[in-house]
């Protein structure tokens, strides 16, 4: 399968444009931006500057039928390098990926926004799909009372928080969505995340009976950082995405 990703949480990546807007903390230091300015898929990152629609729409269509044919069902994250729910996105491509979604029922799509207020008015008709999940990053304890609530209000098969890159401690209280991913921010400038931090998210999904995967510490060698804590790597899916 082709655009295979080394994102733990994901078999694969799909991105229908290429470009966004920083809208919160946790954008601040964005790889999809920082990687841009090397590989100039858009002229600039931010608001006012063209989104740019991708040649792969062809590469779900044949994962579908593979998984048809093998009955392994992958995890696609839809969009790395963009926002599903973006203002400034043409509305009639998000009306052809909502067609690409329904024609490929044999993937199991996670669609990640930092936008989650815009989802309900964007969202088909015909919204939820039984194959599709919804996730908000909620990275700070001020992000999550803003917008959790959000989240849970719009309907979907299934729910999914991800706070990475962790900026502080999350008190979610009784919140129980299907799925909570945290990390560690990377890269050039990286803001250290607390290991009391993620130890609170660990015990509460415990407590709540939430799925919860932790995908790395972060920091500017990952790989070597790892993603254990206090020794025992934790790599949930909800029941929606287990194997």
């Amino acid at each position: 399968m082709a655009e295979k990703t080394e994102i733990s949480w994901a078999d694969a990546t799909f991105n229908p444009w290429i470009g966004c807007t920083r809208v919160s903390p946790a954008c601040d230091h964005c790889y999809a931006a920082r990687d841009n300015e090397r590989r100039k898929w858009v002229p600039g990152w931010g608001a006012g500057v063209p989104r740019r629609r991708t040649k792969t729409w062809g590469d779900p269509v044949k994962w579908n039928k593979q998984a048809a044919a093998t009955g392994y069902r992958p995890r696609v994250f839809c969009a790395s390098l963009a926002d599903v729910f973006d203002n400034e996105v043409d509305m009639e491509w998000r009306v052809d990926l909502w067609q690409l979604l329904r024609e490929t029922p044999n993937l199991r799509w996670m669609l990640l926004t930092k936008r989650i207020g815009n989802a309900a008015k964007m969202l088909p008709s015909d919204w939820p799909f039984p194959h599709v999940g919804l996730m908000s990053t909620l990275e700070s304890q001020d992000v999550w009372d803003r917008d959790y609530r959000k989240l849970a209000a719009t309907p979907a098969a299934w729910h999914g928080v991800s706070a990475e890159p962790l900026l502080g401690a999350i008190d979610i209280g009784g919140a129980r969505p299907d799925w909570i991913i945290a990390g560690g921010e990377s890269g050039p400038g990286h803001r250290p995340a607390d290991i009391d931090w993620v130890r609170s998210l660990r015990d509460q999904c415990k407590r709540n009976a939430i799925a919860f995967h932790f995908k790395q510490w972060g920091g500017t060698k990952p790989k070597i950082n790892g993603c254990a804590i206090d020794g025992r790597e934790h790599k949930n899916f909800p029941t929606a995405l287990a194997a």
